[in-house]
């Protein structure tokens, strides 16, 4: 590149590097690693897996398969059911842990140990006690009644319940611990004044409480739905998609193509639940960017 004076005189431009400053350069150069490993890591492997599921007939033999069908509902009825119950007891229990009490923050470390410790010995050792043969559930149940438990992964809705049990067990300390950060940012004063205007613990909550943090909880409840479609621990490490394969999710149904050898229905049954995310994603970041 040239800069024209007159006529035919031109001076050259000079190089790129010394055009940059010193910390426009060192941006770049700590910058690079990252855009390197985001390449590599997300951007390749979604592409890949793109072209991978690009055959209609990937999406027919979907269609035509009665598990993909149970996989869709179940997915369903996790967000449906999973979503709006851990949410609301974890509305409520950030009222309970934002009380300025010691025991309570005491409690509090106890109750954030399910979210803190890796899923894979936590959710296993449920898997271990749920055991019809030596678990400690069906244990109890023969110590006190003198009958055999059931067993409990058999039977495909309360395989899939505990399913959803687990999630919620294993997720609900940290959005608790988000929405106590929403309800002590909550001025004070407001709920003094309504004690000394007689207000009830519902009225605080209905006219001071909710209103506040209604944001907070939409977006809260958004991003766990996004991230509940991904998770695969829950199921997977619980019940393995069985009995049956009737207790798999869109999360885990790759894993039985996988096993199968067809590698193309499992990147697009991976594809179909894109239609899940996408829109949770939008509404999610169009309240963000209000």
């Amino acid at each position: 590149m040239a800069i024209t004076l007159s006529g035919d005189q031109s001076i050259p431009a000079p190089p790129l590097s010394s055009r940059l400053t010193p910390a426009q350069v060192w941006g770049i150069v700590l910058l690079a690693p990252y855009l390197l490993v985001f390449l590599a890591f997300v951007v390749y492997p979604v592409c890949y897996g793109l072209w991978l599921a690009r055959a209609p007939s990937n999406y027919v033999a979907l269609y035509n398969d009665p598990i993909f069908a149970r996989a869709a509902v179940n997915t369903l009825i996790f967000l449906v059911i999973g979503i709006n119950i851990k949410m609301l007891i974890a509305l409520f229990l950030s009222g309970f842990f934002a009380q300025q009490r010691p025991w309570i923050k005491w409690l509090s470390v106890i109750f954030i140990l399910p979210w803190a410790v890796p899923s894979i010995p936590t959710i296993l050792s449920v898997r271990f006690m749920l055991n019809p043969e030596w678990g400690v559930i069906n244990h109890i149940i023969f110590s006190l009644t003198g009958d055999d438990g059931p067993n409990w992964l058999n039977d495909p809705t309360v395989a899939l319940s505990m399913a959803i049990g687990v999630h919620i067990w294993k997720s609900l300390p940290f959005w608790t611990l988000i929405l106590i950060t929403g309800r002590l940012a909550i001025a004070h004063d407001l709920f003094e004044a309504a004690e000394v205007d007689g207000a009830s613990w519902w009225q605080k909550f209905r006219y001071i409480t909710w209103p506040s943090m209604q944001t907070l909880y939409i977006t809260c409840t958004l991003l766990s739905m996004i991230w509940t479609l991904g998770d695969f621990n829950s199921v997977y490490l619980l019940t393995g998609g069985g009995p049956a394969d009737l207790t798999h999710v869109l999360s885990t149904l790759g894993i039985r193509y996988l096993r199968l050898d067809q590698l193309s229905l499992a990147m697009a049954s991976i594809v179909c639940a894109m239609p899940f995310v996408l829109p949770l994603v939008y509404f999610m970041m169009k309240r963000l960017s209000r």
